[in-house]
């Protein structure tokens, strides 16, 4: 296990049907095995769990921010965490870099159009970011990945932890 100088937020983010879960879901094994004490959370059942309904653009942000005050207790306490989820907002995005030390903000890109899921899932649904709410992309993320479908999620999961390993954590 690697000494680290204090817990880590990997937050993963990107527009949906990018792949964020599943590539978080690999990450999450690699990175528990070398950092120590990890959980493993994603967007959706954050919302589910705590009855979070909201969806505009405004409630999607104070949303954010309710996540990023959770972590901030978690991290407190020594245990990293593996976070998939949107909340595409530059609130929520400085709030996690002002307030969080160790905080690596991990975007996945990808070409919807080319991902034949996102039309069925999303085809009769409001308030979707990216479809008809304008995403806050991060200004300076510290990875970017393109996920471009053809590759296992295996494979993209390994490319960004190696990079995760070149961090001074």
């Amino acid at each position: 296990m690697k000494k680290k100088k204090s817990s880590i937020l990997f937050w993963i983010t990107g527009l949906p049907g990018t792949g964020k879960t599943s590539i978080a879901n690999v990450l999450f094994k690699k990175i528990n095995k070398i950092y120590g004490p990890t959980i493993l959370l994603n967007g959706n059942d954050l919302r589910e769990c705590f009855h979070l309904t909201g969806y505009t653009k405004t409630e999607r942000k104070k949303i954010g921010l309710m996540y990023s005050n959770f972590f901030l207790r978690l991290i407190k306490q020594n245990i990293n965490i593996v976070f998939a989820g949107g909340a595409m907002s530059h609130k929520v995005q400085k709030f996690n870099r002002d307030k969080i030390k160790n905080y690596m903000e991990i975007l996945i890109k990808s070409d919807l159009k080319k991902n034949k899921k996102i039309k069925k899932i999303y085809r009769n649904t409001k308030n979707v970011v990216g479809m008809d709410i304008k995403p806050e992309f991060p200004k300076k993320p510290d990875l970017i990945y393109f996920n471009d479908y053809k590759k296992p999620i295996t494979s993209a999961a390994y490319k960004i932890f190696s990079s995760i390993l070149k961090k001074n954590f």
